[in-house]
């Protein structure tokens, strides 16, 4: 019975990714070409009704209990959201830390092509896309378009700085090329969020037979104001990533160290 109801649940899901699909490309990308004035609120509610599409499924037909944040923040210019990494559900739980307007996500290039909706999706937002793997021309143009994006964008961007999903739960290093960039092209206001109880369920198919043992948290680390663009970032990614490990152990019911 329960993997019935993680298939289930993964079907329409998946179906209903499709359909959006097609909406997308016709619907929304045409109209944002008309109305070029409204991206902002249409692109918001868009992403919200994606993270509601992916998210609600798992909850009502697999169930599986999935948190919503403790804390929403402005979409504005200069706010950057910071998340650790443990499941393809971080992105719809990022999405929500918005009450209007949409995220920029920092996203892997793999992602912006052959992918149903999701890479379409990337295009359409303008995501900023990093590969570890790129030739030196690529990572060029890779760390050009992100600087750009950083500097100009008028709505806030999403990264997650380990790079990978955790496979152990825990926060790993951060990747400093990325993050650094970022806070070097301007001043920022920082949110930090962290998640737990994801990283066993990291993807599609860890989810068909255990949908219902998923318990999730997700809870509001603080605000971090990087006022300095032209100052040494690591110190502050650093002092970042500590609040945050401090913060998972709190959740966990540990010693905070």
């Amino acid at each position: 019975m329960k993997l019935l109801r993680g298939y289930l649940a993964l079907i329409v899901t998946c179906l209903g990714m499709l359909l959006s699909d097609l909406v997308q490309r016709f619907l929304v990308g045409p109209w944002l070409w008309l109305r070029p004035q409204s991206r902002i609120s249409v692109l918001g509610s868009w992403l919200q009704y994606l993270a509601w599409l992916v998210t609600r499924p798992f909850e009502v037909i697999g169930g599986a209990s999935l948190p919503h944040p403790d804390r929403t923040i402005p979409c504005e210019p200069g706010v950057l959201v910071v998340m650790n990494h443990q499941s393809m559900l971080d992105l719809p739980l990022g999405v929500k830390t918005l009450t209007s307007g949409y995220l920029r996500v920092v996203t892997r290039r793999r992602y912006t092509r052959f992918i149903p909706l999701i890479s379409h999706l990337s295009r359409l937002y303008q995501y900023p896309w990093v590969d570890p793997s790129a030739n030196t021309g690529d990572a060029r143009r890779m760390l050009k378009q992100l600087r750009k994006i950083s500097r100009e964008t008028d709505v806030p961007i999403l990264i997650y700085p380990e790079g990978t999903r955790s496979k152990d739960g825990e926060i790993g290093p951060f990747r400093p090329a990325g993050l650094g960039l970022i806070l070097r092209a301007r001043t920022w206001k920082v949110h930090a969020f962290v998640v737990d109880g994801l990283w066993q369920h990291a993807k599609f198919k860890h989810l068909l037979g255990s949908m219902d043992t998923l318990d999730a948290r997700m809870e509001y680390v603080g605000e971090f104001e990087w006022t300095d663009p032209k100052a040494d970032a690591a110190p502050f990614v650093e002092g970042l990533r500590q609040s945050m490990v401090e913060k998972l152990q709190e959740m966990r019911g540990g010693p905070v160290a």
